[in-house]
């Protein structure tokens, strides 16, 4: 019998569409437990360890760790991590933020100094990599949350497995990874560590990461320490130092996870929605949530549920309370540099302000926000398990495959720091070294990358997400209105979405540091009629729409929600978003 021989060249797809024909995709329930991710290895991987006896955090660790090796252009050990997880026991949900802070010697001054004299850190300057917090996120999400019936070893053994052995890649990470192969070169000199015979592997082509599966066993034997000091640790320096960087080897040891309080909005006395606290955007989310609930109370809009889902009357107020949200940009900074005033912000006095502000009509040309661009070099991804508890994980590298990799590592670095703004009186800019003597001056940087979590009273209703830079609050936003309106949990993620897109940059304000043009385009998916990006325009809006990959700028999320059955006994029901590769799978 002759072998079927494979044309590579007929598969790759030199004008990439996100999904060629239209899919139907079911929800997907159990009894037990469920991942939802965007890389069916990696769901695998997951459902390994609570097969195993590891609950959703265990099982999360494990996922995460297995879409570094499935997704390696989107996130890694290289980056940082947040996690909410729900224990069912004492039905709470904790947070967990897994950033790292920018170098002790990197400050303003030293920046002026190196010639930045821009908006920000450009994301090539090895001076925009912050302390990679994923490593110390997966021991802590285990030691802290997990089971106790597995190790971290065992969690990370499956993505060990698929490092060693090959994976075969998917077919829409594959685009991203050949968008990426020229970043790789230019970057690092190591580049041919995360390629295919020098180039950027295709769909279905099997790429084995050997030197990130010896990064993962260093943290499997030696726990943080594996990562933070030691082999791992003085290859990122060195690398760093190398191009001018001024990270140092005390950096890494000295970086620590935080456990954090979630911070919540109770929304139509119905469902609290929880996301993590500064210094990441999740802020962002509450805020458009409590805008639209008093929109609703103030009675300059009909309820939301009675107007037509995704009619040009609906996707205007959304738009223009999220366009309303983004100067949260502002004051979205490090909690323990800075102080932010989250209570005030979700006080009933300025979220019923800023609603105020709202025409139902039309578009309000008065508004400066944050500059909302995108990024998709990030991975969301959740979980549950057979006790009742979920575990809502995202991990990313930011733009990291624009960074050169660690030798003798596998992983791209992040470039996190370039949150972070050149300018002396922003709550997110560097720290000032003259000030500082003394004292750190290491920072957590502006932080895109959101999990949430929602409940009803102390029960959880939904862990989900939307990866996708500043997509996220917007993603949270329509993927909830969707399941308040009865939508299941793969109806609301298969439902068309908008994205408010950046302003051009002559646009942005002096005074906002992250602020963009006020008359910022609206991409609509196709999916929702022409007749109503019309209608949009009519409003005031720069309404376009996004139609083929562009489609990616909608983010892919995941969600598992829980059920009650007539019986008492709870029920996952979950989805995965088709704009990705992933699915839900559920344990039996």
């Amino acid at each position: 019998m002759s072998k079927i021989q494979i044309d590579w060249d007929k598969i790759a797809t030199p004008e990439p569409v996100l999904a060629r024909f239209a899919s139907r995709r079911s929800v997907v329930y159990s009894t037990k437990g469920i991942v939802a991710a965007s890389q069916p290895l990696a769901v695998e991987a997951g459902l390994e360890i609570l097969r195993k006896g590891g609950n959703a955090a265990d099982a999360a660790v494990a996922t995460s760790a297995a879409l570094n090796v499935t997704e390696p252009s989107c996130c890694g050990i290289g980056g940082d991590a947040f996690c909410l997880f729900y224990d069912a026991k004492t039905k709470t949900v904790k947070a967990l933020n897994g950033s790292g802070h920018s170098p002790q010697k990197l400050t303003l001054e030293y920046a002026r100094e190196r010639g930045l004299t821009g908006r920000s850190i450009p994301l090539t300057d090895l001076n925009s990599v912050t302390v990679p917090g994923a490593a110390a996120a997966w021991v802590d999400t285990v030691e802290r949350f997990g089971s106790g019936k597995v190790s971290v070893a065992e969690v990370l053994e499956p993505a060990i497995r698929l490092a060693e052995e090959g994976v075969p890649v998917s077919e829409l990470h594959s685009v991203s990874w050949q968008r990426s192969e020229n970043l790789i070169k230019f970057a690092s000199p190591n580049g041919d560590e995360m390629l295919l015979n020098g180039k950027a592997p295709l769909q279905g082509q099997i790429i084995k990461l050997p030197n990130l599966a010896q990064t993962f066993r260093e943290v499997a034997t030696h726990g943080k320490d594996g990562f933070y000091k030691g082999r791992v640790a003085q290859a990122i320096v060195d690398l760093i130092q190398s191009k001018g960087g001024v990270m140092e080897l005390e950096d890494l040891a000295k970086h620590e996870t935080s456990f954090v309080e979630p911070i919540k909005y109770t929304y139509a006395n119905e469902v609290t929605l929880y996301e993590c606290p500064p210094n990441g955007q999740g802020l962002t989310a509450l805020i458009a949530l409590g805008i639209l609930e008093n929109l609703q109370e103030q009675g300059t809009i009909k309820p939301l549920l009675e107007m037509e889902h995704n009619s040009a009357e609906y996707l205007h107020v959304l738009i223009e309370a999220l366009r309303f949200v983004f100067d949260s940009s502002w004051y979205v900074a490090d909690p323990d540099a800075e102080h932010v005033p989250v209570e005030k912000l979700l006080s009933k006095e300025y979220l019923a302000s800023r609603a105020k502000l709202i025409d139902p009509l039309k578009t309000n040309p008065e508004v400066v926000h944050g500059n909302p661009t995108n990024s998709s070099d990030t991975v969301y991804f959740t979980v549950s398990d057979q006790w009742g508890n979920a575990c809502s994980y995202i991990q990313s590298n930011y733009a990291g495959r624009s960074t050169p990799i660690p030798k003798g590592c596998g992983f791209t670095l992040q470039n996190r720091g370039s949150g972070f703004v050149l300018a002396e009186n922003h709550p997110n800019a560097l720290k000032v070294g003259l000030f500082s003597l003394g004292l750190s001056r290491r920072k957590r940087p502006y932080h895109t990358i959101i999990p949430a979590m929602a409940t009803r009273g102390d029960e959880l209703f939904l862990s989900y997400g939307v990866m996708g830079g500043f997509m996220q609050p917007q993603g949270h936003i329509q993927v909830l209105q969707g399941m308040l309106r009865g939508y299941t949990p793969q109806a609301a993620l298969d439902s068309p979405r908008f994205c408010i897109s950046a302003g051009s940059p002559d646009t942005q304000t002096k005074d906002s540091g992250n602020a963009g043009d006020i008359n910022s385009e609206v991409y609509i998916e196709e999916g929702i009629p022409l007749e109503t990006v019309e209608k949009l325009r009519e409003m005031g809006h720069d309404a376009r729409q996004a139609i083929g990959f562009q489609r990616s700028m909608m983010g892919r999320g995941q969600v598992i929600q829980k059920l009650t059955d007539p019986s008492g006994r709870f029920v996952w029901a979950a989805g995965s978003d088709l704009r990705a590769d992933g699915h839900a799978s559920p344990q039996i």
